[in-house]
């Protein structure tokens, strides 16, 4: 478990001492995403993130990539929906430059306008390429559709005439806006020296941001559905459910029963589908979850004529009362989950941030035994109602393909028990 430490300046610290290893990883987590946006700043968040990177008062884009690769190491970013994060990955000797580039980074970002400008160049190709890719854009239009007109169901890159004519003021805004060090936790994982690391963050981050905005609209799951007929080898598909969020009691069931329909070549929908059937090339389950809300859904790739046979033969295994399933079914589901966190902890990287995520989700950070002790104890039975759940709510379907063959969404809905 990591030790807490919450500094002076209101930033919480969690060091997490591995003696195995010859690397740490340091970063800042903030509990800042893209729900935290509106309809006309849609992408914000994710154009902050990268112009974090693109110069400061004291290091130039170049300098900093620069001292980076010159150490060896290795440093990224990403936002979602409820979380940013600024984070890296060095030699245990190097912690000092990490620490202190993230504190660069985090406190004295210039937002250089001409930075600006081909940041926006590099983030129009990345919606671009996404548009061009239907089975990403899939999820995108299936999240939209499952919430409509609200932050959770916009796409956390914006929108391309958003991101071309978004000013400096507005991306340094947000962050002045809706950063503070009491939405912030600086995590460290590796091999380092507790006290130095503590008095060394101790000392570096006394100018961040003290945003009072806590502007976040609360998720609504709604249903519905997206079709684009468009001329593609394939149909790809996401047929989806209102799903759990991180605190509720079907959280663990819900990830399990997923893991049994459709986690990996021994899952239901694999045998069924593709095995069996040879109805499509790919085929998978999914349970994602956040503070207020979540969903349960089902990707697949099939021809134009194949998914005739295919939402019939999807609907039956989502039919199937999970009590029935074989005990050896839920065991492998149990080992699966298992060993995915088991083998996080390997990771320096995801150890830091695992155990930051935990800290601003939960406000403590989750002994694994507590987290096998509640996979260990679900039952067939918690499964049927995790299930249950699901398939009561309301369906969204997203498709884009050549789709001419999909059933109604009334059609599919009472297909449905």
């Amino acid at each position: 478990m990591p030790n807490l430490k919450k500094l002076k300046n209101g930033v919480t610290v969690l060091t997490d001492y591995v003696s195995s290893v010859e690397t740490v990883c340091v970063g800042m987590w903030v509990y800042v995403g893209a729900r935290n946006e509106t309809k006309e700043n849609n992408g914000v968040a994710h154009l902050l993130e990268h112009m974090a990177f693109k110069g400061t008062k004291n290091r130039s884009a170049k300098q900093i990539s620069d001292e980076v690769e010159m150490i060896g190491g290795h440093v990224n970013a990403y936002t979602s929906r409820e979380i940013t994060a600024y984070h890296m990955k060095v030699l245990k000797e190097d912690i000092k430059t990490s620490v202190d580039i993230i504190s660069d980074i985090m406190q004295f970002s210039s937002f250089d306008p001409k930075e600006l400008d081909r940041e926006r160049g590099v983030i129009l190709q990345e919606i671009g390429m996404y548009l061009d890719t239907p089975d990403d854009l899939v999820f995108d239009k299936w999240q939209e559709t499952a919430y409509p007109n609200q932050p959770m169901g916009r796409s956390i890159l914006g929108t391309t005439d958003i991101i071309k004519n978004i000013k400096r003021d507005e991306v340094n805004g947000f962050m002045n806006d809706f950063y503070n060090p009491e939405k912030m936790v600086f995590s460290v994982s590796g091999n380092f020296n507790e006290q130095e690391v503590i008095d060394l963050i101790d000392s570096k981050f006394n100018h961040l941001p003290r945003g009072k905005n806590n502007y976040s609209e609360n998720s609504k799951y709604l249903g519905g559905e997206y079709r684009q007929n468009k001329d593609l080898e394939q149909v790809n598909l996401v047929l989806g459910f209102d799903g759990v969020d991180y605190f509720s009691d079907l959280y663990y069931p819900t990830a399990l029963y997923s893991a049994v329909l459709g986690s990996g070549m021994s899952s239901r929908l694999f045998q069924e589908i593709r095995e069996k059937r040879g109805l499509v090339y790919s085929i998978s389950s999914f349970s994602s979850s956040y503070t207020d809300t979540g969903s349960f859904g089902i990707y697949a790739g099939t021809g134009s004529k194949e998914i005739k046979e295919l939402i019939p033969v999807l609907c039956d295994q989502l039919n199937v009362d999970a009590k029935s399933f074989a005990p050896e079914e839920l065991k492998r589901a149990k080992a699966l989950f298992k060993s995915s966190l088991l083998m996080g902890n390997e990771s320096t990287s995801r150890r830091a941030q695992m155990n930051a995520t935990q800290q601003l989700l939960f406000d403590r950070v989750i002994p694994q035994e507590e987290r096998m002790k509640k996979i260990n104890a679900i039952t067939l039975e918690d499964l049927e109602k995790a299930r249950l759940k699901i398939i009561e709510s309301a369906i969204t379907i997203s498709a884009i393909g050549p789709i001419e063959n999909l059933e109604t969404l009334d059609s599919i809905s009472k297909r449905l028990n």
